[in-house]
């Protein structure tokens, strides 16, 4: 690593939060929503959906023809989501702890960084503070269009993986540290996009009846259920406290 200090370990965190945003962050998915109520609908969508999680088709390619249905304009879409997305009612609580308790969160999005600032921003009713982290997918005018004219906009994905966003990249160069350097990682996630990162972490939260469980139970793969983050933010809590170690919460959730 040199004397290069990766990002999120700048102020020297005991603990880093990893997490999705839509559906994780929010109570509901404004990509979801979007495509429900301005694109072809939830029955393609969820048709994608079902063929991304049996592997037949990839996330991106999906994504993209689920955003792609969209024609409103984008400073429209962005004006909907404001008055029809709503935050998880504890994340608002465990943004302040994670403040106060030098714990960066790392927003890991496979939508739209526009979006997720906008609302953060909305939501909290002010721009986020500095232990706040967005890596994500942008939003590219089309060719000839207005951003902000109708089908004036498109994704621009952040890498070249088939998910769009590959999360786990930005994950890996903090598993790769020496135990003594390396802090506890966390992450939390409900979905298909959350796939690539599940395995990095020291514990993985996924949301109660979302697609991130049924993939963990046909996997095999250790995690812990949430409906809110009340139950993050108290066990997170206990972790850094030294209660109970992230291993022994996947064990015991497993086994309940």
């Amino acid at each position: 690593m040199g004397s290069t200090v990766l990002p999120y370990m700048e102020t020297k965190p005991k603990l880093i939060f990893f997490t999705d945003f839509d559906g994780t962050i929010t109570v509901d998915d404004s990509n979801d929503h979007m495509i429900d109520n301005l694109g072809f609908g939830r029955d393609r969508r969820q048709v994608l959906n079902e063929q991304v999680l049996a592997e037949t088709l990839g996330f991106r390619d999906a994504f993209r023809e689920m955003l792609d249905s969209i024609k409103t304009p984008f400073n429209e879409c962005i004006e909907i989501l404001k008055k029809n997305m709503k935050l998880d009612p504890y994340f608002e609580k465990f943004y302040y702890w994670a403040k106060e308790n030098n714990v960066p969160i790392v927003i890991l999005s496979g939508g739209m960084r526009p979006v997720i600032s906008a609302l953060l921003e909305e939501f909290l009713g002010h721009k986020p503070d500095s232990h706040v982290h967005i890596v994500s997918n942008q939003v590219v005018t089309r060719e000839g269009k207005d951003i902000n004219s109708e089908g004036g906009w498109k994704i621009e994905f952040h890498d070249q993986s088939h998910f769009g966003h590959d999360k786990s990249i930005e994950i890996k160069p903090y598993t790769a540290l020496s135990d003594n350097e390396r802090p506890i990682l966390l992450y939390a996630g409900d979905g298909v996009s959350d796939l690539s990162a599940a395995a990095e972490t020291n514990l993985l939260f996924a949301k109660e009846g979302k697609d991130l469980v049924t993939f963990c139970q046909r996997r095999g793969m250790p995690y812990t259920t949430f409906q809110n983050w009340s139950t993050i933010l108290s066990t997170t809590q206990d972790i850094l406290d030294g209660k109970v170690t992230p291993s022994q919460v996947a064990v015991r959730a497993k086994s309940a």
